[in-house]
């Protein structure tokens, strides 16, 4: 027994959980909504004229701000659209934390990855939808795919305590780099089907949706890792 601790300590040390956030205040519950609606408006735009198409004094008219307060948020104009790749992330790392305490890591990442592309109302669709016209727009944009490399690397960073935490209640014993490795498979599993949906004309839901691209690519990634394995009995 006194090795398990030991292992369970290590993987603390190395994959720190993340101290639950104070709730936001009025004023920052304000600035991130600012935040967003200067996202959505730099979004429609990059996806109607490309970035080369957009300045930023005309995604600060869009959103309703001044050019200033478009420059207190953001260095750039590919910059803006960060806050609204990062909504994603955030949420399907939220559905994945959410599991239940019994399901296997395969099937939490699935069932989480599927429930968070899915397009179950007109909302979500149209969320895929400007998602496909930004990654369009980045094809030929080197700073907006930066944006949207760096969005994906940060994901990844902040999956990696929910995977350890999971992987320890299915009592796989995984060590910290079975839990990067499962990370960064799993954040780019959910990239590489986002950009493949994106140069395709198929629909946000049924047989080449980002949901199941993500899932296909998911188990192609993680298949033989041992993080995803439950112990023998």
């Amino acid at each position: 027994m006194p090795s398990c601790r030991s292992r369970r300590k290590v993987r603390r040390v190395n994959t720190p959980r993340p101290a639950t956030p104070p709730p936001l205040s009025l004023t920052e519950r304000r600035k991130l909504a600012t935040q967003l609606e200067i996202a959505h408006a730099a979004a429609e735009l990059f996806t109607a004229h490309g970035p080369d198409g957009t300045t930023a004094e005309a995604i600060a008219d869009r959103a309703g701000v001044a050019l200033r307060t478009f420059y207190r948020y953001f260095r750039s104009k590919q910059d803006a659209v960060g806050p609204l790749l990062t909504v994603g992330g955030e949420r399907w790392r939220a559905l994945l934390a959410a599991s239940e305490p019994g399901a296997g890591l395969p099937d939490a990442l699935r069932s989480a990855v599927a429930e968070a592309l899915s397009a179950p109302d007109e909302a979500a669709a149209a969320g895929l939808r400007q998602a496909r016209g930004l990654l369009r727009a980045a094809a030929d944009d080197p700073a907006l795919r930066a944006v949207w490399y760096r969005v994906n690397q940060e994901s990844e960073e902040k999956l990696r305590p929910v995977v350890a935490d999971l992987a320890e209640l299915a009592g796989g014993g995984a060590q910290p780099l079975e839990i990067r490795l499962a990370a960064a498979a799993a954040t780019d599993a959910i990239r590489i089907a986002l950009e493949t949906w994106a140069e395709s004309d198929a629909d946000v839901t049924g047989p080449g949706s980002p949901a199941d691209l993500a899932v296909r690519c998911l188990r192609q990634l993680m298949g033989g890792m041992k993080v995803l394995t439950r112990p023998e009995q």
